[in-house]
């Protein structure tokens, strides 16, 4: 394997053991706080590969359990760390998103059908829905609003990945000058 490689490890539920320990999550709390809790899992001990969890409810993103070795350099910490800073940054940042968004779906659609003289839920007990079109208008709103939002978190995600980039680069010619021998 090329030293530039990572090696990921996909959870999967064994039936003789238990791989995951989630954390217990309170949807209503959580949601009108606008916060989310992080998935916890545990990895096996021996596990010598980063592991990535299932997606988290809020940001649909999947955490990673990354791998410290034990002969681990200052470098390799850095970038390390900045790989999990990044990770919970980006967490956070679509957790928050998504709830809003949500919200906010479910206001437009209440009003929408408050306007039109309906309830939200048909004769049958179906919830309703509205069509595309209408929805449209409050995605393009919802898009409008968040723009700045949305261009300060790209410029963000792009600055942290060429970071990100440039020491796993620096990492890996440092792992090819200790596997010759070179200081």
């Amino acid at each position: 394997m090329a030293a530039s490689c990572v090696r990921v490890t996909l959870l999967r539920p064994h039936p003789a053991q238990l791989l995951f320990c989630r954390t217990q999550h309170s949807a209503d709390s959580d949601t009108r706080a606008g916060t989310a809790k992080a998935i916890s899992f545990c990895p096996p001990v021996d596990s010598k590969n980063d592991w990535v969890g299932p997606p988290d409810r809020y940001s649909n993103l999947r955490p990673i359990r990354f791998f410290v070795p034990a002969d681990e350099s200052p470098l390799e910490r850095r970038l390390r760390q900045l790989r999990q800073e990044t990770q919970d940054w980006n967490q956070k940042f679509w957790a928050n998103q998504n709830v809003t968004f949500i919200k906010e779906k479910e206001e437009f659609i209440i009003s929408r059908l408050c306007a039109l003289g309906l309830g939200q839920r048909d004769e049958e007990g179906r919830k309703r829905t509205l069509d595309a079109e209408v929805m449209a208008d409050f995605y393009k709103d919802f898009l409008s609003k968040n723009f700045a939002k949305h261009a300060q978190y790209n410029r963000e995600w792009y600055k942290r990945n060429f970071i990100i980039t440039f020491l796993m680069g620096q990492v890996t010619l440092q792992r090819a000058m200790k596997k010759i021998g070179w200081k």
